[in-house]
């Protein structure tokens, strides 16, 4: 009895993977074109007005790892910044070295005061965020700043191309997995 019931169920299986094989083949997905044109010089965008960060968040895509900025305002106020890759990173004002784990360090300044300029009360601080596990981002840190000037530093994998863009109330960093 128990080899019938074996046959039987092997019968069965054979006779799914035949009706299996009329079904249509779904497409293999397309692989992800992660040409990048951005380069690795300074970035910078000027602004007149301070903006006031609200928050920092991180993301990861398939081309590049992403740092946003939130800022109060305007979609038209544009963000004030200089992004740029520094050998040493030094916390402004004091100049003292800070240290951040990468193979290479991108230096972020944002016209963005770290406290009201109506009251001289510091912000909230913003979170820090976690980038363990991160295809090229290492270590983020908030650094310092001074006179309306908010400053950090992204520890990356190795010195890749970057691009930063504004898009509504949110300033974008993306740093490239590859040349």
């Amino acid at each position: 009895m128990r080899r019938i019931g074996t046959a039987l169920a092997a019968m069965m299986l054979a006779g799914g993977g035949l009706l299996a094989g009329t079904v249509p083949a779904v497409a293999a997905p397309t692989a992800v074109d992660c040409a990048v044109t951005w380069g690795s010089l300074d970035k910078t965008g000027d602004s007149v007005a301070s903006r006031r960060l609200t928050d920092v968040r991180t993301g990861q895509h398939d081309c590049f790892d992403r740092l946003v900025f939130d800022a109060q305002g305007t979609a038209a106020d544009p963000i004030g910044y200089t992004v740029r890759y520094v050998d040493v990173l030094h916390q402004d004002p004091s100049d003292v070295v800070v240290p951040i784990k990468g193979g290479a360090i991108l230096e972020i300044s944002l016209f963005s005061p770290r406290y009201d300029p109506a009251t001289g009360q510091p912000y909230p601080p913003l979170p820090s965020v976690d980038v363990t596990g991160y295809r090229t981002f290492r270590e983020f840190k908030f650094t310092g700043g001074s006179e309306g000037y908010t400053q950090a530093g992204l520890g990356v994998r190795a010195r890749l191309p970057f691009r930063v863009f504004q898009t509504a109330n949110h300033l974008v960093v993306d740093v490239a997995h590859t040349w």
